[in-house]
């Protein structure tokens, strides 16, 4: 599960003096735990409202990204929905502060697992598919909190060692889990998964043309892992899509029914249809998803850069 640490709030990312900034913004996490969720919603849509303002390089990526991947929009309503991917961005960020140091019953309070969970139960290899919307982490808290199964992801490290750590704490909070790194190889995460953990991936984001294939994504090539397809194959594995949705009170966390045709022989095919899925959920909450990454970063030999 990679790890972002928002943009915007750069002082806690910078590895030579950023410790103590570091810490303090972890006890102000802690701190804003108890207080009521229409509190910590106000403070991010300001938050929000700043890094949007502030924060102009990502701000310009957002746009960039909503003018290739909604080019039949209005220019109007693609710049209204900029302003909101900040606000939804900062409200997920500081909802972490209850996410990861509320209580359970907290959590339980404003967390709600809807959907298909019977996708969940027993012991069949499973691989979750587990987009980038801004509200992941309250996804992750939701399968973990009360469910005796145990799940595993793939968790980037941050430069930061605070922020680490503090993220680390936090995803490792509830239930019985395992954060695997990249180095620790596939060997490891597909014996796991056959055996009845599940994985959860976050296959959507821009790792390097290396480790990628180019597929359309609204239309326009992106460099996207075909992990998805991999684990499931290489685990024998059905792959059930997890969505996360802000709400007024909370999340909503969807499990939706496992995909009967996946994966199949084609790991390309299976890649560009991830990303086509992908789009159907983004269009049900644009303004949820984590439009502040390059995407669209790696191009294809000869394309221009975007951004």
């Amino acid at each position: 599960m990679p790890g972002a640490v928002p943009v915007g709030l750069c002082a806690l990312q910078d590895p030579a003096g950023g410790r103590v900034i570091s810490r303090l913004g972890v006890l102000l996490m802690r701190a804003m735990a108890p207080l009521p969720l229409s509190w910590v919603r106000g403070l991010g849509w300001a938050l929000g409202w700043l890094l949007y303002f502030v924060i102009r390089g990502r701000r310009h990526v957002v746009r960039v990204n909503l003018d290739l991947c909604y080019p039949q929009w209005p220019e109007a309503k693609r710049r209204a929905l900029v302003p909101k991917v900040f606000i939804a961005f900062a409200q997920a960020w500081l909802d972490r502060s209850w996410i990861w140091h509320g209580t359970p019953q907290q959590v339980r309070d404003r967390v709600r697992l809807t959907g298909a969970l019977q996708e969940l139960q027993g012991n069949e290899p499973t691989v979750i598919f587990w987009p980038h919307f801004v509200g992941m982490d309250a996804g992750w808290t939701a399968l973990t909190l009360d469910n005796p199964r145990p799940f595993m992801t793939i968790y980037t490290h941050q430069k930061n060692k605070v922020v680490d750590e503090w993220i680390l704490a936090g995803r490792q909070r509830f239930g019985n889990v395992r954060l695997y790194r990249r180095v620790d190889g596939v060997k490891t995460v597909v014996s796991a998964l056959r055996g009845g953990t599940p994985l959860c991936l976050l296959p959507d984001m821009n790792f390097g043309a290396e480790e990628s294939i180019f597929v359309p994504f609204y239309g326009v090539p992106a460099a996207t892992v075909p992990s998805l397809s991999r684990f499931a194959r290489l685990g024998r594995a059905k792959v059930v899509p997890l969505l996360t949705r802000i709400t007024p009170h909370g999340y909503d966390v969807q499990v939706l029914p496992a995909w009967p045709d996946f994966p199949s022989d084609d790991l390309e095919a299976d890649t560009a249809l991830m990303n086509a899925r992908l789009q159907d959920y983004i269009d049900g909450m644009p303004e949820q998803y984590y439009w502040v990454h390059k995407r669209f970063k790696s191009r294809p030999p000869g394309a221009d850069p975007v951004y």
